[in-house]
Parts: structure tokens; C-alpha cells; sequence
């Protein structure tokens, strides 16, 4: 079961990558989020509002938030500022960068959740996965190589170090993750780190964009509702197959890397980047280590 919400979470970040990559196209990066977390925040108010007032409304739904202490709060609000940070620099990154480079790039970050899962909760991977792990590995190396022929220096290219710490942080997040999910519930975390980011990016925004909105102008885009949407909806089931017995995190956390495969299809259709048959070739290598990490996982 918490194989397949995984896949259900990948599929969605996908749409989630493509509908943030075209909200970003000649935009402001901070309100784009500040959208992004508000919509987020509205959709589980009603929720939380039942929760906090006592009213039952969604009582013996999957809806129904429990109420939490002080702990339960404040390891929610850890999460959110997390989240928020890995956001920043991976929204930063997106809107400079092909979505057919920075989706790979992505695809890699559960290499960093699965040292850190070996490490700390003494998680065990089998032949299968290994493999999966290595062919994700191997992929860096590739990506590196097309990005060149675009003028994408790995190495010097600010935006490509944006991404590279939007997964550092990322990871430690998704470690972080399945610590939160042992005690609190999935429609806990999901309600409250949702109403926490809102808070916290308003506060960027109001210090690091407003003042300068003339020089950074914002544009609505019908892409910002569906950033909302999908990262809801692919959050949601992360969580919730986090909460299931005998869930890996580093297992969870490549397969959702497998929107990609959305990502890449999309920014070669919508997009029309270049040089998408070396890309490709990563991106296979990425789809092969996704099957070995679902055989391995069943």
C-alpha cells in the first residue's frame, strides 16, 4: 500500500514541477510561493477550524485533524520552516533553469535521504534497490555532461548550486519526515505545516519582495492555483504512506522522484527545450532505477 501511494505522490509532483515551472516563466519568484502557500492553507482551514473550535464537523472522516500539544506544534512548525527553505532555493532554480535539468537533478535527492536513513534509523537495503540507487547515482554524471552543451556549468552555476541545496535541505526534511510520522498523524502535519508556511512566507515576502515589488514585478498566473493542488494532494499521500507499517523513507523518497518522468515530458511538449535525447538518456537511466527500487520494495 505504501508503495503505491508513493507512485500516486510522484505522478502528482510532476504536474505540481510543470505547473510551478509556468507560473515562474517572467514572474516574481516570492509572491509565485506566497500563492502557492496561501492556497495550500485555505484548503485545509475548514479542517482546522472544526479542530480547534470543537465543532466535529469532519469527526470519522480521513479529514479530521486531532488535537495536538505544544510538541506536537512545534515539530510541525520545524518541518514547515524546512519545507519553506528547500522551497525558496528550489523555486529560485526552477524559474532559471530548463525543467528537464533541474527535474533530474531532483531525481537524485533521495540519495542524501538514504545515507541519512542507513545512518539514523538503520534502514537495510536490498540487491534490487542498491541497484536502483547506484543507476540514480549514475545519472548525475550524465545530466552534468548535457548541461554543459547548454552553458549550464555544474559546478559554477549559481542556480544549479540553488537546486543542489534545495535537495540537501530536502533530504533532511524527508529524514525529518519519517521521525514526525511515528507519533503524529498524517492530516495533523499536513493541516498545521500548511497554515505555518503561509505565516512564515508572509513574513518574506513583506521583507525581501514587497519593498522592491517595482523592480520584481508579479503577474497572476491560472498555473498558481495548481501548484496548490498538486503538492496538496502529493503531500497527502506521502504522509500518509510514511504512517504505514514498514515504510522506508529512502524508498518512499526515490520513487516520488520518479515525477520526473512528468516533468521531462512535459518541459519537452510545453517548453520545447533542447537537447532532450542526452537528457533522455539519464532520464531512462532514472525510470530503470525506479523499476528496481519497485521490485525490490514488494
Amino acid at each position: 500500500m505504501w508503495v503505491a501511494l508513493a507512485f500516486l505522490s510522484a505522478l502528482l509532483l510532476g504536474f505540481y514541477d510543470v505547473a510551478k515551472k509556468r507560473a515562474l516563466v517572467g514572474n516574481a519568484v516570492m509572491p509565485v510561493l506566497w500563492f502557492n502557500t496561501l492556497f495550500s492553507s485555505l484548503f485545509f482551514l475548514p479542517f482546522i477550524i472544526s479542530s480547534v473550535g470543537g465543532f466535529g464537523w469532519f469527526d470519522g472522516t480521513f479529514f479530521e485533524i486531532p488535537q495536538g500539544d505544544l510538541r506536537s506544534h512545534a515539530m510541525v512548525v520545524i518541518k514547515s520552516a524546512m519545507v519553506l527553505t528547500s522551497w525558496i532555493f528550489g523555486y529560485l532554480g526552477m524559474k532559471h533553469l530548463p525543467i528537464t535539468i533541474v527535474g533530474p537533478i531532483n531525481a537524485t535527492r533521495p540519495v542524501l535521504t538514504l545515507l541519512g536513513a542507513m545512518l539514523i534509523f538503520g534502514e537495510q537495503l536490498n540487491l534490487w534497490q542498491w541497484g536502483g540507487v547506484l543507476l540514480a547515482l549514475f545519472s548525475i554524471f550524465l545530466l552534468s555532461r548535457a548541461g554543459k552543451s547548454e552553458g549550464v556549468d555544474f559546478r559554477r552555476n549559481i542556480w544549479v548550486l540553488s537546486i543542489a541545496a534545495a535537495a540537501i535541505v530536502g533530504a533532511c526534511c524527508g529524514l525529518y519526515d519519517k521521525h514526525v510520522m511515528r507519533t503524529l498523524d498524517p492530516i495533523f502535519v499536513q493541516g498545521w505545516y500548511t497554515l505555518y508556511q503561509w505565516v512564515m512566507m508572509s513574513i518574506v515576502v513583506g521583507i525581501l519582495w514587497w519593498p522592491k515589488r517595482t523592480e520584481k514585478p508579479f503577474h497572476w498566473s491560472w498555473a498558481i492555483p495548481f501548484i496548490a493542488l498538486f503538492l496538496t494532494c502529493a503531500d497527502l499521500a506521502y504522509l500518509t504512506a510514511l504512517s504505514k507499517e514498514g515504510a522506508l523513507i529512502a524508498v518512499v523518497s526515490m520513487i516520488r522522484r520518479g515525477s520526473v518522468v512528468v516533468s521531462f515530458s512535459c518541459g519537452a511538449m510545453l517548453f520545447h527545450e533542447k537537447n532532450l535525447k542526452a537528457k533522455a538518456l539519464d532520464l531512462l537511466f532514472i525510470i530503470i532505477g525506479m523499476v528496481l527500487l519497485f521490485i525490490g520494495s514488494r
